[in-house]
């Protein structure tokens, strides 16, 4: 039987600081890659209901569809393209309140309204992006990013 997340709260902040020591739990120490990043995916939608959540590993120079949760996606995405991909280029988060005010946004599925993509990376390099959609527009803001970083970090440990 998988372990229910215990989140309460009503803000946001206040869900994330629940949620992360429970994904330093599930990953903490454990060197499978896919297996964390599952976890961290799951982990996540349970928490926010987010309409998408999902990891792209650079693979040959192009991002790779990683484990996912939500409706069926993009397999891959060129560097510079896209959110994703524009992520991967900046090596820095990238936070679209509205997708279809971006230049060249890749529609995976069009009830995507807002997302916010990180970098995990690794002495400097991107390794795989961290890729978040929701089906309301402007869905995420600092906190997001603040605490998604420190996700990411947890997760470029387990490599």
């Amino acid at each position: 039987m998988a372990e229910e997340l215990i989140v309460r709260g009503d803000s946001k902040r206040e869900k994330y600081l629940m949620l992360l020591p429970q994904i330093k739990a599930l990953v903490e120490g454990k060197k499978d890659v896919i297996a964390n990043m599952v976890n961290i995916v799951a982990a996540l939608k349970q928490t926010f209901h987010f309409f998408w959540v999902d990891f792209y590993q650079v693979k040959e120079n192009v991002l790779v569809l990683g484990p996912f949760q939500g409706p069926v996606a993009c397999t891959r995405i060129q560097y510079g393209k896209g959110v994703c991909g524009t992520a991967w280029k900046e090596k820095q988060a990238v936070l679209v309140p509205d997708v279809n005010q971006f230049p060249g946004h890749i529609a995976c599925n069009s009830a995507s309204k807002s997302e916010i993509v990180l970098p995990v990376m690794i002495e400097g390099v991107v390794v795989t992006i961290l890729d978040i959609n929701s089906d309301e527009f402007d869905s995420f803001d600092a906190t997001d990013v603040i605490y998604l970083k420190k996700i990411c970090t947890m997760l470029a440990r387990t490599y």
